[in-house]
């Protein structure tokens, strides 16, 4: 759709609707069942019909799971988003804490970067059965203590 938002004629169905905030018809019926939108007005006939506040809020979606926040954090933040009475204390602390989990996250894809180039610096990549990655993987294996 290459015309501005506000000239569209509200409301939209739910494949424009998609298309305009970027994101699948499959993903907008998932965020309306987790109660992400409002409930959408429907046609006499079913359809969804989708208003211009119902796209800005999942392009905020979107946004929200681009950067990485989780389900449970995209719903307080469209919560507040949509709560002129908020504090803006509330979003920095979450937005903060995804900060501090995405460092621990990359400091441990770091570290699993790191433990297989050891792995592939000592495996001879040739036409001998010894290989340093399957014996790794093997050995963390035996000393893994069985969940439950």
């Amino acid at each position: 759709m290459t015309r501005a938002l506000n000239e569209l004629p509200w409301p939209v169905s739910i494949g424009q609707a998609a298309e305009l905030s970027g994101i699948s018809a499959k993903m907008v019926r998932h965020y309306e069942s987790l109660g992400l939108l409002p409930r959408v007005a429907r046609t006499d006939s079913g359809y969804r019909q989708y208003s211009e506040a119902d796209v800005h809020t999942l392009r905020f979606i979107k946004r929200s799971r681009d950067l990485g926040f989780s389900m449970a954090e995209i719903a307080e933040l469209v919560a507040l988003w949509q709560n002129r009475r908020r504090a803006s204390a509330s979003v920095k602390r979450i937005a903060q804490q995804h900060v501090v989990d995405l460092a621990q996250r990359i400091e441990a894809m770091q570290a699993m970067q790191r433990t297989l180039n050891q792995l592939l610096h000592h495996c001879h990549g040739d036409e001998r059965p010894e290989c340093p990655i399957l014996d790794d993987l093997a050995h963390h294996a035996a000393s893994a203590k069985p969940a439950g």
